[in-house]
């Protein structure tokens, strides 16, 4: 599948494209250290995200173990400074199987859907540390965006729609990710190019996983949903932002 044929429903999806201003700021060299930083941290969130889903909604204690420790080694990095590239390649997979509860509906597709998400997010966690170890990159710890709680605070607090919600805001932060990697890998040099326009196909099935997942445990049509935080998630885009992150808004000169 060619890119613009991978990017086509993305496009569709999202309610507006990057604005030029992130792009002409994201493109400085000098926000390299920056946008590598905040990309590496993005990766271990969204791990975070699918594994807190997987713990709430479809698996037991002893399962949900399993995956706080397969995430520890990189959340310790992040968070402490605790470790390197030799320690965590040696994480990169499950030690056992994650068995999802009895009864809960969507549990086993559900689990299959994240726990593949969760292993490419670490890997790719784990490339973007080999590219920033290559270029004499340190990691330095930077504070959270507005983005992903821009869109949460708008997640019901009763279920089943507590889980849709979260889902479809699962949706709009992979599809955002992959429209920006295909609109920034042109202006960056030949390695980063490559790595990003490679990130393109699992970014654009995560997008699709979360927003089947939603409509699966809804039942119905959750078009109005949908478009609801459509409007939300470009709100956050389009609005002046006073910090750079990879999924900031309008940069504030």
């Amino acid at each position: 599948m060619s890119t613009d044929n991978l990017l086509a429903p993305i496009l569709s999806f999202l309610h507006c494209e990057t604005p030029d201003a992130w792009i002409e700021k994201a493109r400085q060299p000098e926000q390299l250290d920056l946008l590598l930083t905040d990309h590496m941290i993005c990766e271990l969130k969204a791990a975070q995200t699918a594994m807190w889903l997987i713990r709430k909604y479809a698996v037991d204690k002893a399962s949900g173990d399993e995956l706080l420790n397969w995430l520890a080694p990189y959340e310790k990095f992040i968070y402490r400074k605790e470790g390197n590239l030799e320690t965590l390649s040696a994480k990169l997979k499950l030690s056992k199987a994650i068995v999802p509860k009895p009864g809960t509906g969507i549990g086993s597709e559900l689990v299959d859907k994240m726990v593949l998400l969760i292993k490419e997010e670490l890997h790719h966690f784990y490339q973007v540390l080999e590219i920033m170890n290559r270029r004499g990159i340190e990691y330095h710890n930077i504070t959270a965006g507005r983005y992903a709680k821009g869109l949460i605070r708008h997640v019901k607090t009763h279920e089943p729609e507590t889980l849709i919600d979260k889902l479809i805001c699962g949706a709009y932060i992979e599809a955002r990710s992959c429209e920006r990697f295909a609109k920034l890998a042109p202006y960056l040099d030949d390695e980063l190019n490559k790595f990003y326009v490679s990130l393109l196909r699992s970014e654009a099935r995560h997008y699709q996983d979360y927003l089947k997942l939603a409509e699966q445990v809804a039942g119905a049509d959750i078009s109005e949903r949908v478009k609801f935080f459509g409007k939300v998630e470009a709100e956050l885009i389009n609005s002046p932002d006073d910090e750079f992150r990879f999924h900031s808004g309008v940069p504030i000169s």
